[in-house]
């Protein structure tokens, strides 16, 4: 495994010195790509425009990295302070972002595509600048479902088809990650979320206090809100969303398409922090410990260390009695490979948005994706700290049901799916 090097030995870089080199190994992994060429930012001035940025985040486990990257002070070494600002709600997060109130935010996937295709509130030409982390998401089920035997997607099915009633699930946002990876879930058991449950939506501090007082079945939502369901005793983990799509991409770094052209350098450079926060999470189970004390503290994720300390470690259970190391946890860096912002990730999305009816017309998905993922501000930001950048923009993944997703034909694989709106 690839250690990084300690935190006192990493240098803030000499950007006049190593300007040119940047841009020309960043230009040459934009070519390989097809992306644009970052020449001006080689002609010109490298210190960011924006000094000050503050950054959304809602509490989860999955903050973490805008998070250290300020506590850590990762950020002024490159002439950046970020702010992290918590948030109530993503709707919340979305209006802050789109009225400029918020320079960036930790924000869903599909949140960003959603407002980008005017599906989501207004719509916004939006931008993603990275990839956060991988996995660690969950579908908790309730205590009263799973006493009645639906632990899991097929026993879910079965009590559903037998136990006729209005069945109730939270996700966190209409158009986000949550509620495709619920939608996908559900549907991978024959379960149609549009016509065989209510669907609601929750904020994710909220999903455990709603499940208390019996206001849903089930909800998917980021960690630390479906482990702190088991401490609490009122519900228990179905699965994982490492277990619907291995390495799905889960929050992004988001802003405007607008803040992305006027402040390039800002966007490097706080992209820049934020991988070498992710980098230092991932690094030992001693800074994974000092991110769940520092994160459960209340200006952050507001809950206890034990609840967020076992999981980003691989440490599960189900509440049931079943536990298991799963080596595909929440990572926030895993040698560079989490993120990429790849263009077949923001195609998934809209193929999915497409499929529930969320958005009406095939639209061109590799257009969007292209104008919405900062595929060349990323690889000029990762190049500069050599992490490495993947050749090929696209990436095949095999989703829970053993469908492959591999961004070739996107009309096509959002049309075959027999449960559908």
């Amino acid at each position: 495994m690839h250690t990084p090097a300690p935190y006192s030995s990493l240098v803030a870089p000499d950007f006049s010195r190593r300007r040119v080199l940047q841009a020309a190994s960043a230009m040459a992994v934009g070519a390989a790509a097809g992306l644009p060429s970052p020449g001006a930012w080689a002609q010109g001035s490298d210190k960011p425009e924006k000094e000050e940025v503050r950054i959304g985040f809602i509490p989860l486990t999955d903050c973490a990295s805008v998070v250290m990257a300020s506590v850590l002070g990762f950020d002024k070494k490159y002439g950046i302070k970020i702010i992290p600002t918590k948030e109530a709600s993503w709707a919340g997060v979305r209006d802050k972002l789109v009225n400029g109130e918020l320079d960036m935010a930790h924000v869903l996937w599909g949140l960003i595509y959603g407002v980008q295709m005017g599906v989501a509130g207004p719509k916004k030409d939006m931008a993603i600048l990275m990839n956060l982390n991988h996995n660690g998401q969950a579908i908790t089920l309730s205590k009263k479902l799973a006493d009645k035997g639906a632990v899991d997607g097929a026993s879910l099915a079965k009590l559903m088809a037998t136990d006729k009633r209005e069945y109730t699930f939270a996700q966190t946002f209409p158009t986000g990650t949550h509620a495709m990876w619920l939608y996908y879930w559900l549907a991978s058991h024959g379960i149609n979320p549009m016509k065989d449950a209510k669907v609601i939506t929750v904020p994710p501090p909220q999903m455990v206090a709603n499940m208390r007082v019996g206001n849903m079945d089930g909800y998917c939502v980021g960690e630390p809100w479906n482990h702190r369901a088991i401490i609490d005793g009122i519900g228990i983990t179905a699965t994982t969303t490492q277990d619907v799509w291995k390495d799905h991409p889960e929050k992004a770094l988001g802003t405007t398409g607008e803040f992305a052209k006027k402040y390039p350098n800002t966007c490097r450079a706080v992209i820049m922090a934020i991988l070498e926060a992710g980098r230092w999470i991932d690094a030992s189970l001693s800074n994974k410990n000092k991110m769940a004390e520092t994160v459960a503290d209340k200006a952050y994720v507001n809950t206890s260390v034990d609840a967020i300390n076992q999981r980003i470690l691989g440490r599960y259970q189900n509440g049931l009695g079943k536990t298991w190391d799963d080596p595909n946890h929440m990572k926030f860096f895993n040698d560079g490979v989490v993120n990429y912002p790849y263009l077949s990730d923001g195609m998934w999305f809209l193929t999915q948005h497409k499929r529930w009816g969320l958005i009406k017309d095939h639209p061109d998905y590799l257009a969007i994706a292209k104008s919405v993922n900062q595929t060349a501000l990323y690889a000029q930001a990762a190049s500069a700290l050599k992490v490495s950048v993947p050749k090929d923009p696209m990436r095949s993944s095999k989703m829970v049901d053993g469908v492959v997703w591999d961004g070739k034909d996107p009309a096509k694989y959002a049309d075959a799916f027999k449960v559908r709106a």
